[in-house]
């Protein structure tokens, strides 16, 4: 008798068949597709368990031309990247919202030159579905290659100059004018602010908000000093805003790398904190809580950017028209402030 050789593997018409919904409703399921209700999507889930389905990725870029990949790109070196915790919070909120579908994460540290071009080349060849793409400086390259590609794109954060049709974004504005109206609640009237690169949404957005809200309380911005989202550029910052108005009694910081920074400062020019100057930050980073005193600061939920922005790119490839949206934040407040 001849050996019957390995068992077959299930098929999805079976998985299907066992769930009681359509081959279509199962395969939007398995690819975390939209338009399918709670219920489908249970049963599918758990024919998925019974009979041990897993797709084959093989079979399905050939007939879709799909390579189950989709890219989160980045400009920057890798040590610039990754001293902002923003960026972990993001991959690990995009990974979330992956683990139910058949698709892979690659991250991509495009450096200007060379990095530019690699992930030019391989987008252009269709080594993935979609992008996802960290909108940072202004002019940024990353935009027109993802834009040549022709791929679906989801922008985490509003780019500077341009459009963006799929979008997750936090409330930049609102925030840090959350931020300066708790300092003005506080009986803070000389408040200062380190902004973000000027060539950054997110750093004008917040800076915005700073001006917002001293005017709204009938006061002019009292005092800016520009800085780089880094710890360094926030201390470099602080000393310049203590040199040209060292009567400041407040200090908004457009990030809470730069609010650390601005604390060491501080400490070493002899003001207390928050008896003299109240500091206050922007991210809820986990250098918040390691700061002396711990920050005062506002919360924006990353994790939630980018799990959004890889549903949202997951929905564009199965055909959808999902819609952009921006995240809320609020204060949370520690000893700094």
């Amino acid at each position: 008798m001849p050996a019957s050789g390995p068992p077959r593997p299930p098929t999805l018409d079976e998985v299907a068949e066992r769930a009681r919904v359509s081959r279509t409703v199962a395969s939007r399921v398995i690819n975390n597709g939209p338009n399918v209700s709670q219920a489908k999507r249970d049963a599918v889930e758990k024919a998925i368990r019974e009979l041990g389905y897993t797709p084959n990725r093989a079979a399905r870029a050939l007939a879709t031309r799909q390579t189950g990949v989709i890219v989160l790109a980045v400009s920057g070196e890798g040590p610039e990247v990754f001293a902002d915790p923003f960026f972990a919070q993001v991959i690990v909120g995009a990974s979330a919202a992956l683990e139910r579908t058949d698709l892979h994460l690659v991250l991509s540290l495009a450096t200007p030159g060379h990095g530019h071009r690699r992930l030019h080349n391989f987008l252009q060849t269709r080594g993935a579905d979609g992008v996802m793409l960290v909108a940072m400086r202004g002019l940024e390259p990353l935009i027109d290659i993802a834009a040549q590609a022709g791929l679906p794109t989801v922008f985490l954060g509003l780019p500077m100059h341009r459009t963006a049709a799929y979008y997750v974004d936090v409330d930049n504005a609102g925030g840090s004018r959350a931020a300066t109206e708790y300092l003005l609640r506080a009986g803070r009237r000389r408040i200062a602010m380190i902004t973000g690169p000027v060539d950054t949404a997110v750093g004008r957005e917040r800076t915005r908000g700073y001006t917002e809200a001293l005017l709204l309380a009938g006061l002019e911005p009292f005092a800016t000093a520009p800085g780089d989202f880094l710890e360094a550029g926030g201390a470099e910052a602080m000393r310049a805003l203590l040199k040209a108005r060292p009567d400041l009694d407040a200090v908004v910081a457009a990030n809470d790398n730069m609010a650390a920074g601005a604390l060491r400062v501080l400490r070493d020019a002899g003001r207390t904190v928050p008896g003299d100057v109240a500091v206050v930050g922007f991210d809820d980073a986990p250098i918040a809580v390691q700061t002396d005193p711990r920050l005062t600061t506002i919360h924006q939920p990353v994790q939630a950017v980018g799990r959004e922005a890889a549903r949202m790119l997951t929905e564009l490839l199965a055909g959808g028209r999902p819609e952009s949206f921006v995240l809320p934040t609020r204060v949370v407040v520690r000893e700094s402030a």
